[in-house]
């Protein structure tokens, strides 16, 4: 008799079996899947900016905002006290040296300059007139030295005469003595009024001089208010474009009171605010170039603030070349200063992120173009458009140096 069989226990220990067959494959699944690497993030490579490393010269710059300012620029003040009358033109007028901008009024200057000229005028009549009496006088004492010459030689001749005839025994010899004491009194007397009339023509002359020195005084006097009247009209006084006028019609100003400011428009520098940390690297005569979006001109450094102001140093620099059309004061321009040119170095272009002589990381190209790996990269001295590398890239390698910071959790991209 056959024994029944037992299908109920083989079927479970079947399904037993299934069930750690399942199980199992379903751990070795998730240990695959848990192992993998996760898919690497893919970017348009048209929208990144890449450049390949190069090994050459190198130039370092330093780049700064800035405008064009008036090289030459001339404040027009008033030279006395006075009230603006009239106003004549207004800012942005082209003018001459004489043309008039402003015209000033003072009535105590005007009757002062009045009366200065008429002193002086007066002053010249009074020389006139003692001029004329001196010279009267100087006339007078010469005649009477004339008379007493006359007398003198009169005296000489009787003294002569008589001398001959006291030879003789015509005359005695006292008379003779009398005619001698007679000449020699004369002479003294000629003598005397000679020296009467030195001296008269020397206190004429005295007299003359200190009346002519009078005369220069009033003149220069009369002169300067003659001048300060004539500063009445505000004069540009150099060839130029009013800027700006600073006083109104009406306004009351004193000595020294700027009235306006005159600019040369074709003569004018760039003023470039450099950053202070780099500032230190400029030297006087480095070459630059400016950009004023309607051309670079070429130029030097001129000048550097010796003060910091918000962090920054301004830096003048002297334009060698042509300005362009529309270059103006106030443009804003852009300005490249050359600090130094390396030779044989290994330099690619400047990353968005990256401070000289530190240590960033770069995504590096393959060689089919395909896929980027980021790369940990050492640079040293960096310019305005380029960075020198001390090491971690090659020369011909290619890396992208746009802004990767969407990528900051992954080492690896693919380019499409």
């Amino acid at each position: 008799m056959d024994k029944p069989r037992n299908v109920s226990g083989r079927k479970r220990i079947i399904r037993i079996l299934v069930f750690i067959l399942v199980a199992g494959g379903i751990g070795a699944v998730t240990l695959a899947l848990t192992r993998l690497k996760p898919a690497a993030p893919t970017v348009e490579a048209s929208t990144l900016y890449p450049d390949t490393v190069k090994r050459g010269e190198m130039v370092i710059e330093v780049r700064g905002l800035g405008t064009l300012v008036n090289e030459d620029s001339m404040l027009v003040p008033s030279l006395t006290d006075g009230r603006i009358a009239q106003r004549f033109l207004l800012a942005g007028t082209v003018v001459k040296a004489d043309t008039v901008i402003f015209q000033m009024t003072n009535p105590d200057l005007e009757l002062s300059a009045v009366d200065a000229q008429n002193v002086y005028k007066s002053s010249i009549a009074d020389l006139a007139s003692l001029r004329a009496k001196l010279e009267s006088s100087v006339l007078d004492q010469r005649s009477t030295a004339a008379g007493v010459h006359a007398n003198l030689e009169s005296a000489k001749t009787q003294y002569e005469a008589d001398s001959l005839l006291a030879k003789d025994g015509l005359i005695p010899d006292v008379t003779v003595r009398q005619d001698r004491v007679k000449m020699d009194g004369l002479a003294d007397q000629y003598k005397i009024e000679l020296d009467r009339v030195a001296v008269n023509e020397a206190s004429m002359k005295a007299q003359i001089d200190s009346q002519q020195s009078r005369i220069e005084q009033l003149k220069a006097d009369a002169e300067i208010k003659k001048h300060q009247v004539e500063s009445l009209k505000i004069k540009a006084g150099v060839d130029g474009t009013v800027a700006q006028l600073m006083v109104e019609v009406g306004q009351q100003v004193t000595p020294g009171t700027t009235l306006a400011k005159i600019v040369q428009p074709r003569h004018l520098k760039a003023a470039l605010a450099i950053p202070e940390t780099q500032a230190n690297l400029i030297q006087i005569g480095q070459k630059a170039a400016i950009d004023t979006r309607n051309g670079i001109i070429q130029g030097h450094v001129m000048r550097i603030d010796p003060s910091s102001i918000n962090s920054t140093v301004t830096v003048d620099v002297k334009l060698d070349g042509d300005l362009p059309e529309g270059a103006r004061p106030d443009l804003s321009v852009d300005g490249v200063v050359e600090i130094q040119h390396l030779k044989d170095v290994l330099y690619v272009g400047r990353p968005v992120h990256g401070q000289p002589n530190s240590t960033i990381t770069l995504f590096l190209e393959n060689s089919l173009g395909d896929e980027a790996v980021r790369t940990t990269v050492k640079i040293g001295r960096t310019s305005v458009n380029t960075v020198e590398i001390l090491g971690g890239l090659k020369e011909g390698d290619k890396v992208i140096l746009s802004d990767m910071s969407a990528q900051d959790g992954v080492d690896r991209i693919r380019l499409k």
